[in-house]
């Protein structure tokens, strides 16, 4: 073999070989990413978002426990837990919350934390629409009558259109009873009871829950729950998961500003406050036009009591009492009528705020000595404030031509036509008719420019005797 066929075979070895490489190469490449993913997977600690309800549920709740599970998607966490605390609340916003975690795409656990807390009313439908639910031992849940359910039997309800209030009722309890067996019968769980809890307002505690098959975990903590839930297969609106829970980062979600404050101007107490905040405001602006901050600060206060108003349960016959009640408050400071218009105010005011918030609805009643306390607040600030104010009309000007017009100065230097006196500070010219002795007093009659008309103090007694 001659050195040029040596080199060329050589060539060819070489090419053969990188060939064959190149050709193993795509074969091989899809199971290197796929080792590199597992181990990346592997060593990126799974998310957990974990939301917090307490108190009554309303429409701030709604849109805080939406916003959360939209969160959750966004950033790809593998669980939301949803701490529960709550005596149960509206239906409407109740409803919302079971639509979203039916419609999450990321698996949601309904935790009743901390012990003694509890999951009532609304609370209960919440807890078993989630694709898991837990509590922490000494807690409980249940009692998921309709509130306005709540009324004395009919002795004949046969006639429908004769008693449409054991009609409605029967609607309303029809209703709630196929929704809360339909939540539970979807994930599995214990319908009858379910059942059982809106027609009987039955109750269970933890381990009850746990035996009766209405919860799947009892956990005494977070970390104890994120343990039971490592490894467990959970069916979601996106298809099924395998949960990876063990180390996992929690990552709690805060509600925004919007939130918050709805949430704060929702309870009814701080909607009774803001009330008479803004009628109280835009009277005194009324009474003395040109404040400005008592009427702005009265507007905004009344228009977020407004809204308020629109978002939580309230009886308007209440509302028209606590209006009688300031208009009588008021009356009795320009009339006095020896108390009786002020203690008739005063009680109109706390039965008509008892009457528009006590709903029997959980988490958004109101407390009767909290009452009694504002009305007799806000009854002696509005009698001292209209008080003060008609002692000021009395006063009359106290600045301005009106003023200086039978005020009393005193006279400088003695003078028979004209002079300087001595008024509210300053030196003024003025003209009498009469001659003036020094340090003597004089009244104001008139004023021509800036000069001062006067005459003696004795001259005007004289001819008021007269």
């Amino acid at each position: 073999m001659s050195r040029g066929q040596g080199w060329y075979h050589t060539r060819m070895k070489v090419f053969g070989r990188l060939s064959g490489r190149t050709i193993l190469l795509p074969a091989i490449l899809p199971v290197l990413l796929l080792s590199f993913w597992n181990t990346f997977a592997t060593a990126t600690p799974a998310t957990v978002v974990e939301l917090e309800i307490e108190g009554g549920i309303g429409v701030a709740t709604a849109d805080y426990v939406s916003d959360g599970l939209r969160y959750a998607a966004e950033t790809g966490a593998e669980l939301v837990i949803i701490n529960i605390d709550t005596p149960g609340g509206l239906m409407k916003p109740m409803r919302g919350i079971v639509q979203d975690i039916l419609n999450s795409s990321v698996p949601v656990v309904v935790y009743v934390t901390p012990p003694g807390a509890r999951a009532d009313s609304a609370g209960t439908y919440i807890l078993l629409s989630a694709h898991v639910a837990a509590m922490a031992p000494t807690t409980h849940l249940g009692a998921a009558t309709p509130v306005p359910l709540v009324s004395p039997p009919q002795e004949d309800d046969s006639d429908e259109e004769a008693q449409p209030a054991g009609a409605m009722d029967r609607k309303v309890m029809n209703d709630a009873v196929s929704y809360i067996r339909a939540l539970a019968e979807r994930r599995g769980r214990n319908a009858d009871w379910a059942e059982k809890a809106v027609t009987e307002a039955a109750t269970l505690t933890a381990r009850e829950a746990l035996e009766q098959n209405v919860i799947e975990y009892v956990a005494a903590d977070r970390g104890e729950l994120l343990q039971l839930l490592d490894g467990v297969d959970i069916e979601t609106s996106s298809g099924a998961k395998t949960l990876a829970t063990a180390g996992a980062e929690i990552d709690v979600f805060e509600a925004n500003w919007r939130t918050r404050l709805l949430a704060v101007i929702s309870n009814p107490e701080i909607v009774l406050i803001l009330g008479l905040i803004g009628l109280y405001g835009l009277m005194y602006e009324g009474w003395n036009p040109g404040a400005i901050v008592p009427g702005v600060v009265g507007a905004i206060c009344l228009l977020l009591a407004a809204y308020a108003l629109q978002v939580i349960p309230v009886n308007y016959a209440g509302l028209g009492l606590i209006f009688i009640g300031v208009a009588l408050i008021v009356a009795e400071v320009f009339a006095p009528s020896f108390g009786a218009l002020g203690i008739g105010g005063i009680t109109a005011f706390v039965f008509g705020a008892i009457i528009m918030f006590d709903t029997d609805v959980p988490g958004f009643g109101i407390s009767v000595v909290f009452v009694l306390g504002v009305a007799v607040v806000f009854a002696v600030l509005v009698v001292w404030l209209l008080g003060y104010l008609l002692k000021l009309r009395r006063r009359g000007a106290v600045s301005g031509r009106a003023s200086i017009v039978g005020g009393v100065a005193t006279v400088l230097d003695d003078f028979a036509a004209s002079g300087k006196v001595w008024l509210e500070g300053e030196a003024w010219q003025a003209r009498s008719d009469v001659p003036v002795k020094k340090d003597q007093e004089v009244v104001v009659r008139s004023m021509e420019g800036l000069v001062l008309v006067v005459e003696p103090v004795a001259s005007t007694k004289d001819d008021a005797s007269q």
